[in-house]
């Protein structure tokens, strides 16, 4: 009875909360809103209206890894965070760029005038709420591989 109850709540989060993007480790070009995009990376937290206890813990827990282990690229630019609700019209463009169609995050990459976006969903919610210190490490580790 209880593999059964957690096998449905399972079904829910992943059905509330969404899994589905298509863009994952593929390199993308420049962005259209801006001519030359500086080097860089970026997280993107793409969540909907309505969020779950893992979307929550997502965004809390790639937060706290990210000011901890990047102020000094946070503080120089060379690293952003973005959280960016779909449901709202002027992130229509940005979740269609993606493919994003439920809660993702992503970390994109911006190399001479190119991107390469990595698709960190199904990691994260595997992680972020029920080993928040694997989650931590495995994005501070990804983000270390695109600096490079």
């Amino acid at each position: 009875m209880k593999k059964i109850l957690f096998l449905l709540a399972a079904c829910f989060v992943f059905v509330a909360c969404g899994m589905k993007s298509k863009t994952e480790g593929t390199v993308l070009p420049a962005e259209k809103e801006t001519a030359v995009r500086p080097d860089g990376v970026e997280v993107l937290c793409f969540h909907s209206k309505q969020r779950c206890a893992t979307c929550i813990a997502i965004e809390k827990n790639a937060r706290a890894a990210i000011d901890s282990a990047f102020a000094d690229r946070l503080a120089d630019g060379t690293l952003s965070f973005r959280i960016i609700d779909i449901s709202k019209p002027e992130n229509e463009a940005i979740a269609e760029k993606y493919q994003v169609t439920w809660s993702s995050l992503y970390i994109v990459s911006h190399k001479n005038g190119q991107e390469k976006a990595e698709n960190m969903t199904e990691f994260a919610f595997s992680n972020a709420r029920k080993s928040p210190g694997e989650f931590k490490k495995g994005l501070v580790d990804k983000i270390n591989e695109m600096i490079n």
